[in-house]
């Protein structure tokens, strides 16, 4: 990671810090269809647990981003990171489902005071390009969470479930270590930034045409990455695929997703800011359409078909938050939690109802009609976003 010298340190710890916290927001996907298995849930119920906790979290992202605006302290990091690591690592050992889904929803509840602090702080400490420190900011955590998958189906699949709880290790430490590490607010505002209620943030924001498409967006995007990392699972389990492969399989997917947000500031300056939108929200869907096409009969051509869509469905996730937070800069972190977590929260919802459908009907077949959503409305939300003034 190049950064300018002064920007350097804190934007490396926070970008360790969204790299860490984010592998356990990704650790329950892939073994999610083996715990419900283990506790006697289907997939309609399992789908909720991971709805209700993410609609718990992530909901409260723009509440937790304004009194991050407001506070002179970094509290809110470093007890999220703790939250997250402790709370989610210890749900797959638990045999209750009511007590697991408390430790998934604390654990979120964690990530959501994580993030909007840390994205107002990456824009606070940049000293060069906002974009590309974004970028950076965006592909760590989206590396992270494609790591989540990895670690937590081989600890799943040669340890058991039960052993899950040693991964909040290094969340922990990291935690501690960010504590010292992460510079302290100086005395002074970091920037000269008026006063401001909740109510009257939330007024300006959703007053705002430009940043209602963008959140459009978002929540576009993260419907596609929320239903592949949910369901797939499930229809992987039923051909037989042991918990390694599928999480190997999610990883790929949210690898290439962090390749993709770490280099589309780049290529933003090349082909333009409106195709960036263009491609991510319309090649969804014909690659959506390949794989669920190749997966039974050619699995190996729907794989890489799979991990490439990850590349593209999170190609514009960054050029997305960094022009949200452009458009009303004294509301960076409300800003960045309502792109980042209220997004999800929506989706969230959705997924609670779209489980049960996809138990009741066909799991390809919804997979197809979520991805041809984004690909039809982009026709009409990237023009008008760039029609909007600033």
């Amino acid at each position: 990671m190049i950064y300018e010298k002064d920007e350097r340190k804190p934007l490396i710890w926070l970008s360790g810090g969204h790299f860490v916290n984010d592998i356990y927001t990704g650790i329950l996907n892939p073994i999610m269809p083996f715990i419900a298995e283990r506790v006697h849930i289907s997939m309609g119920i399992a789908t909720i647990i991971l709805s209700v906790a993410h609609v718990f979290s992530s909901l409260s992202q723009p509440i937790f981003g304004y009194f991050a605006d407001k506070i002179r302290k970094r509290s809110l990091i470093f007890w999220g990171l703790l939250f997250t690591s402790i709370f989610i690592s210890n749900a797959p050992g638990i045999m209750n489902v009511f007590q697991m889904v408390l430790c998934v929803a604390l654990g979120n509840l964690g990530s959501s005071l994580f993030h909007p602090q840390a994205l107002g702080l990456v824009l606070k400490y940049s000293t060069s390009s906002v974009s590309k420190n974004m970028g950076i900011f965006i592909a760590l955590g989206t590396l992270g969470f494609s790591v989540g998958p990895l670690c937590s189906s081989a600890i799943a699949q040669h340890l058991g479930l039960d052993k899950m709880f040693y991964m909040c290790i290094l969340g922990v430490v990291w935690a501690f270590c960010m504590f010292f590490m992460l510079p302290k607010f100086p005395n002074e505002p970091l920037a000269k930034t008026p006063d401001f209620s909740l109510k009257q943030a939330f007024l300006d924001i959703l007053k705002n045409d430009k940043l209602k498409i963008l959140n459009l967006i978002a929540i576009l995007k993260s419907l596609i990455q929320t239903s592949c990392s949910i369901l797939l699972p499930f229809l992987w389990k039923s051909m037989g695929y042991s918990k390694f492969q599928i999480g190997f399989s999610l990883f790929c997917f949210l690898f290439l997703g962090g390749i993709a947000s770490f280099i589309s500031p780049r290529l933003e300056n090349k082909i333009g800011t409106a195709n960036v939108f263009y491609i991510s929200m319309i090649l969804t869907f014909p690659m959506m359409l390949i794989f669920l096409f190749t997966y039974r009969t050619m699995p190996i051509v729907s794989f890489i078909d799979f991990a490439l869509m990850g590349f593209v469905t999170l190609f514009a996730v960054p050029v997305t938050m960094s022009m949200a937070q452009k458009v009303l800069p004294q509301y960076k972190s409300i800003i960045g939690g309502l792109i980042n977590g209220f997004s999800w929260g929506v989706v969230a919802i959705a997924m609670t109802i779209i489980g049960f459908v996809a138990q009741a009907t066909n799991i390809a077949v919804v997979l197809a009609v979520i991805a041809f959503i984004p690909a039809i409305t982009s026709l009409f939300v990237v023009r008008k976003l760039f029609s909007e003034p600033n």
